[in-house]
């Protein structure tokens, strides 16, 4: 499996670009523009997907995005394509947290989904996804708590306190501080 790429940016076009690697043009379909731009390397991380046609590359700027395409992959009944359509009408971290909360209005209306693959995406995923979001984040913002004085049991009721809507570590870190105070 090609988990990562790096070359340059020989075209790019909507949905997709064409980056150099060893001497061949490898075609690879984006979510976003990714913020390429011919000439310069891009470096992203990749889902590859075999069928009866042929092979086909998804490129991601970053692993996460990746690990959450195919996340979404898993969901029975949808294919790379589908996958692909959501992440470009939202950010991963707003998709995540509309799975977590069960936001069914936001799946619908921002990601576009019908109401039957959104309820799927949201019975199959809200496990994986709510979780999932914070676990590395709030492992960091953990040690960060402990290493700055805070008993284990202090650390782990500041962070309880953080809103699941707040995302990223430093975000996380900052929540978790002021809550405490």
């Amino acid at each position: 499996m090609i988990r990562q790429i790096r070359g340059t940016v020989l075209e790019v076009n909507p949905g997709s670009a064409v980056v150099e690697i060893a001497g061949f043009g490898v075609l690879v379909h984006l979510a976003g523009g990714e913020g390429l731009a011919i000439g310069q390397e891009a470096r992203l991380a990749t889902h590859l997907t075999v069928k009866q046609d042929g092979m086909e590359l998804y490129g991601f700027s970053d692993a996460a995005d990746r690990d959450f395409f195919e996340l979404v992959l898993s969901v029975s009944g949808v294919g790379p394509k589908t996958a692909l359509a959501i992440l470009r009408k939202a950010p991963r971290q707003a998709l995540e947290g509309a799975i977590s909360k069960r936001d069914l209005d936001y799946l619908t209306k921002v990601a576009g989904l019908g109401r039957k693959s959104a309820e799927k995406m949201i019975v199959e995923l809200a496990e994986k996804v709510g979780d999932h979001a914070h676990d590395d984040a709030d492992g960091e913002v953990f040690d960060t708590l402990v290493a700055l004085g805070y008993t284990e049991r202090e650390a782990r009721k500041a962070l309880q306190a953080v809103p699941s809507e707040i995302i990223g570590k430093d975000a996380r870190l900052k929540a978790a501080l002021s809550a405490h105070h």
